[in-house]
């Protein structure tokens, strides 16, 4: 497949992304920037764009390119912001984020894995920081962050990393059963306080390690 038909592809996906609500100018040209048929497993290039999930190692996904898309809008990404991605997965939405210019930050649990992401990423050119660890926890060290990702479905809003955002950072994750989970936006205030806002219905691979699922519980 020619460069001109990727790229026509992606052009198309990215008008299926507008129509489906996605009208943020800036998330939809890193979208139509980003090869995805470089993030997804050998034999899936022909389906790269999609839109839908794709199987990935290890069991896991690369998500939806609208659920991409989605995260990306309500985690409100500028150029410069430091983001913290937890489930590095194929290394696709990590490229998404760099793409707009933010510095990202990721951590995945399976070696394999993140490995393969890690070169995805510098084939592209992206510079992101990675490590292999409990994604549950955070990147204290480099905290705090204008926004964290969690493209993984916790049992609960995820507090402690909610303390790992700036005052006015964005926390976006999907939060509630293994089967089904809400994609919901938390923003810091100042002290304690939050506000909440839920967006909708998804579907993620559970998040687990010390402050989300158990492999038991996940099944």
């Amino acid at each position: 497949m020619t460069k001109n038909t990727r790229k026509e592809e992606r052009r198309s996906l990215v008008e299926v992304l507008y129509d489906q609500g996605i009208t943020d100018e800036w998330v939809l040209r890193a979208i139509a920037a980003v090869p995805r048929e470089e993030y997804v497993s050998e034999g899936f290039q022909t389906r790269a764009y999609e839109n839908e999930a794709l199987p990935i190692e290890c069991g896991q996904t690369i998500s939806q390119p609208l659920t991409v898309a989605m995260m990306t809008v309500a985690a409100a990404v500028k150029p410069g912001d430091r983001v913290l991605e937890i489930g590095t997965g194929s290394g696709y939405q990590a490229a998404v984020l760099a793409q707009l210019g933010a510095r990202v930050w990721s951590v995945e649990r399976h070696g394999q894995l993140l490995e393969t992401a890690r070169r995805r990423l510098e084939r592209g050119g992206y510079k992101v920081a990675t490590k292999r660890g409990d994604g549950t926890l955070g990147w204290r060290e480099f905290a705090p962050f204008n926004a964290i990702l969690v493209t993984a479905g916790a049992p609960e809003i995820p507090m402690h990393l909610v303390e790992q955002l700036e005052i006015g950072g964005r926390l976006v994750v999907p939060v509630g059963p293994v089967s089904r989970q809400v994609l919901t936006v938390i923003t810091r205030l100042e002290g304690d306080a939050v506000i909440t806002e839920e967006i909708g219905q998804v579907r993620f691979v559970p998040l687990i390690g010390k402050r989300g699922w158990s492999e038991d519980d996940a099944g």
